[in-house]
């Protein structure tokens, strides 16, 4: 029997901007629940959830203040309940993040590590003493803006934090943090949940010793960050043996799975072979698509072959879009007639090799939406403003009504404002709609499901005139061609000759529009 979560399609909600069921301009998980018929109805496997744990938000729910409990905007344990029980009712798996490289400065553990060098929990974070000249203990750089070291009067010493400020580094080198954390694990999956998407794996663990970085040459720079390799706190051997403890929890729970987040600067070309097998993680995501400039055939094939190459034959998970980054179909561009490209994009996503994270509003075709400087939210964007487009421009509301006052996500003026380009895509305009990006994403995962050489089939790439990705899916003798023109000029394909094809979306007969597609099989 093939593991669920192998070749799932896993449909990623951003709590806060999905339904807002109370009238306070913020998503909740009543909200979500009402809505879950919907994400069903596309035809997707399972959820996942992003934060929705009690949190400050200084990092909108990735700054953990209570690993088990349920932040009061988003509802409580119940609503979270409910949302468990309609989504299994609905035949979909449910996944929730689970934040382990660092918590909130609000967190009860941190008050305490933070009270004294020989206060509880004194070695639950990590601390180290200044230089000499009382400057930082090395030269590591946060992820988001400047220095990933801040001092604290209360203990005379620094505390890491890759992120914000706000987010102290846990300790995960110290058993007793791994036995935390892992008893946070056992809660959500006694809950009922059926896997997590595990944040920030890269950055688990640390050097011990605290050396240095070293300078790294080439690639963008915007932040400090971006002038060093993150050799010594990130991606650490450390990482896999509390990587092992925790399969062996999810192993005692019948179904359950783990995708990890393999994120940094330096994660995008990498292998990601180390944190995955039968005693780590299930699967694992990079940004390698998240960062990349618009794909070219040479680039797919690249990506796909490296992990094949790389991962002895480790399980991998696709990802164009989500609340880490601006939407692909603005950061890759793409044009030609209406529509086209983010069709395009859903359609090569959902064929290739793996299992695959569908962000809100992919299923739409939604651009990035643009948010002024007064009305940002992100730490990130406001610090980086306006060398990057932020994370806001994808987290803003889903339109759900063209008509409705904010496209029908709230009643109250809502926590991002939405783009008012967003409300010609929304779900009402869409639904129903023969051709619309919502009903082609609809029909691409009805394909999807009935094709199992889509779903856990190998992969062949074939030859094809630039710029167009061509390969076909086997499984056994089930067969499946897909071909993508990846420019703006109509490209003429050709299916294999061994065998008689028809079309399932597209036309096999004519070339290639401008970011068309062609998905055909034997008949």
């Amino acid at each position: 029997m093939r593991d669920w979560w192998r070749g799932a399609v896993i449909y990623q909600v951003y709590p806060r901007s999905f339904v807002d069921s109370n009238g306070d301009g913020i998503g909740d998980l009543q909200g979500l629940a009402t809505r879950l018929g919907y994400i069903a109805g596309l035809g997707v496997d399972a959820i996942w959830i992003s934060p929705f744990f009690t949190s400050p938000m200084r990092d909108y729910g990735y700054d953990v203040a209570d690993y088990c409990g349920v932040d009061p905007m988003f509802g409580t344990l119940a609503d979270f309940d409910a949302v468990i029980a309609r989504a299994h009712a609905l035949g979909l798996k449910v996944v929730i993040d689970q934040v382990y490289s660092h918590t909130s400065d609000r967190h009860p553990w941190f008050a305490q590590s933070r009270a004294g060098r020989d206060a509880p929990r004194a070695d639950w974070y990590v601390w180290a003493d200044p230089k000499p000249d009382g400057s930082p203990p090395n030269n590591w750089q946060s992820l988001f803006v400047g220095p990933a070291w801040t001092w604290d009067a209360r203990r005379g010493q620094y505390y890491l934090h890759n992120f914000l400020r706000e987010q102290p580094d846990l300790n995960l080198l110290n058993p007793e943090v791994q036995d935390a954390l892992l008893g946070v694990a056992q809660f959500w999956l006694e809950r009922g949940v059926d896997g997590f998407r595990v944040d920030a794996v890269s950055h688990f663990t640390h050097d011990p010793g605290l050396r240095d970085n070293p300078p790294r040459t080439g690639g963008p720079r915007t932040r400090p960050v971006d002038f060093q390799t993150l050799l010594y706190n990130s991606d650490r051997p450390e990482t896999l043996a509390f990587l092992a403890r925790l399969r062996s929890v999810l192993d005692r729970y019948p179904e359950r799975f783990a995708v990890g987040e393999i994120g940094g600067p330096d994660s995008a070309g990498r292998s990601l072979a180390a944190y995955l097998g039968d005693d780590r993680l299930h699967t694992a995501y990079s940004f390698l698509f998240l960062r990349a400039d618009a794909p070219t055939p040479q680039f797919v094939r690249a990506a796909i072959l490296d992990w094949e190459q790389l991962h002895a034959g480790g399980w991998p998970t696709w990802v164009f879009s989500n609340h880490d980054a601006p939407r692909a179909v603005s950061r890759w561009g793409g044009g030609g007639p209406p529509d086209s490209y983010p069709k395009l994009l859903n359609a090569l996503l959902l064929s290739l090799r793996g299992s695959v994270c569908l962000y809100q509003g992919e299923e739409l075709g939604l651009p990035q939406a643009h948010v002024p400087f007064e009305r940002l939210r992100d730490p990130e964007a406001i610090a980086n403003w306006p060398q990057t487009l932020g994370r806001d421009g994808a987290r803003t509301p889903i339109p759900w009504s063209a008509e409705r006052a904010h496209g029908g996500f709230s009643e109250a003026e809502p926590w991002l404002p939405l783009d008012p380009k967003h409300l010609a895509l929304a779900v009402d305009r869409q639904q129903g709609a023969t051709g619309s990006v919502l009903e082609t994403t609809r029909e691409l995962l009805a394909i999807r499901r009935r094709y199992r050489a889509l779903i856990s089939g190998d992969i062949r790439f074939l030859d094809s005139p630039d710029p167009v990705l061509a390969f076909e899916r086997r499984d056994g003798a089930e067969r499946v061609y897909c071909a993508f023109n990846l420019g703006a000029e109509p490209r003429a394909v050709t299916a294999p000759e061994d065998t008689r094809w028809r079309a399932l979306m597209g036309d096999l007969g004519a070339p290639l529009g401008a970011y068309g597609f062609v998905l055909a099989a034997p008949g």
